[in-house]
């Protein structure tokens, strides 16, 4: 997350201009076609640029939605400082509900068809969450294997955001992040792990 913040800030603004429209285009075809039926001469025609440039940024529309995904929950962290905060109770609930509110808002832009869209964000959320907790986890001075707790940490909180999400009579997400807490946090003790080989 946060390396690739780092190479985006470097983009030049005509560059980070280019890519901003495509991916304006290519959020508002997503909330109107879904992502199967929405085409690259559709994205290209939306953002009036033409295919060559659409290509100098994105290889296929696949790459366009990974990058829209990374930047779209990155964006969420950041309304919450979560990026800049440490390891609390509080900072995790905060980051529950921030995953629990994505994850459900993510499955309104696709169809049962669509699992590469679900699966696309499931790859970069739990991602951005792990490199979030190690983030964290080091913040704290933790003196174990903070990659393998997050990793753990973040699975769990992915899997049960979805499930939350895919429940029509959920508990609001507040509500929600207060129960599974416990859960998530066990794997984030504060206490010596082995280290795995």
């Amino acid at each position: 997350m946060l390396a690739t913040t780092l190479v985006e800030e470097k983009l030049d603004p005509r560059v980070k201009r280019t890519r901003t429209l495509i991916q304006q285009a290519f959020t508002a075809l997503l909330a109107e076609k879904g992502f199967a039926a929405t085409t690259v001469q559709d994205i290209t025609e939306r953002a009036e640029v033409n295919r060559a440039t659409f290509y100098a940024h994105f290889p296929d529309k696949f790459a366009l939605l990974e990058a829209s995904i990374r930047q779209s929950f990155r964006q969420e962290m950041e309304k919450r400082t979560l990026s800049a905060c440490h390891y609390t109770e509080e900072n995790l609930r905060a980051l529950i509900v921030t995953v629990c509110e994505f994850v459900a808002q993510s499955n309104q832009h696709c169809t049962s068809t669509e699992n590469q869209f679900e699966a696309l964000v499931e790859t970069q959320v739990k991602q951005q969450i792990q490199e979030l907790l190690e983030l964290w986890l080091e913040k704290a001075g933790a003196q174990f294997d903070t990659k393998t707790a997050a990793i753990a940490a973040s699975w769990a909180l992915y899997g049960l955001a979805w499930q939350w999400s895919h429940d029509k009579n959920h508990a609001a997400a507040e509500d929600y992040a207060g129960k599974i807490l416990p859960l998530i946090e066990s794997n984030l003790q504060m206490n010596p792990m082995p280290v795995l080989a």
